[in-house]
């Protein structure tokens, strides 16, 4: 089981509140529900309790699990903004963002904090992004 101080952060995200209670009701949040969770929990948990919890999905195998948490810290994805979420959630039946006509729902870096590489990671990408225009 996670680290209740840790769940508790990722409560204070409506989102990911959302996300963990599916997942302890044994849902299935689909694709791009794991794939969010993944890149935003990772931040939060360890790596095995992060597996574990991806596992409480149906459709999400222990091999699944590790392939995704793999995938996502090999590439060293950040986590997604509500755009992208909104976007991802199209391609699914599972409502990723529970209360998408909210323009504060599912914005994680408005309820999280993250660490600062994860911040210094996206300035890092808007300055190479500026040169590049």
């Amino acid at each position: 089981m996670a680290n209740k101080s840790q769940t508790k952060e990722l409560q204070k995200n409506s989102m990911m509140a959302h996300l963990l209670d599916a997942l302890e009701a044994g849902q299935d949040i689909g694709h791009y529900g794991r794939l969010v969770f993944a890149m935003v929990a990772r931040h939060f948990m360890s790596e095995q309790e992060l597996i574990r919890y991806l596992m409480k999905d149906p459709e999400c195998s222990e091999g699944d699990a590790k392939s995704l948490v793999r995938q996502v810290e090999g590439k060293d994805y950040n986590p997604p903004k509500r755009e992208r979420i909104l976007e991802w959630q199209q391609h699914q039946e599972f409502p990723i963002c529970p209360d998408s006509e909210d323009p504060d729902s599912c914005n994680v870096y408005k309820d999280l904090t993250f660490p600062d590489e994860v911040y210094e990671h996206i300035n890092s990408y808007y300055e190479q992004k500026s040169t590049v225009s």
